[in-house]
């Protein structure tokens, strides 16, 4: 079963991105895209956040 994160639940796992930044992220690619769960409520599948935020880091090091 996947699991869904709300926008609340993306900022208690650190990351701190505004709905409008994350936006902006999504255009640019940069960012895994929503999940529609309701007309006007988006979330995002745990494991694709993960691999992000395993990918911000990865970048962070390969940058050392």
């Amino acid at each position: 079963m996947v699991k869904l994160l709300s926008l609340e639940e993306l900022k208690a796992r650190g990351i701190p991105f505004s709905r409008q930044y994350i936006r902006t992220l999504i255009k640019r690619g940069e960012f895994p895209k929503p999940v529609k769960v309701g007309r006007s409520r988006n979330a995002w599948p745990e494991t694709e956040i993960e691999a992000y935020m395993r990918s911000r880091v990865e970048q962070r090091d390969a940058n050392a």
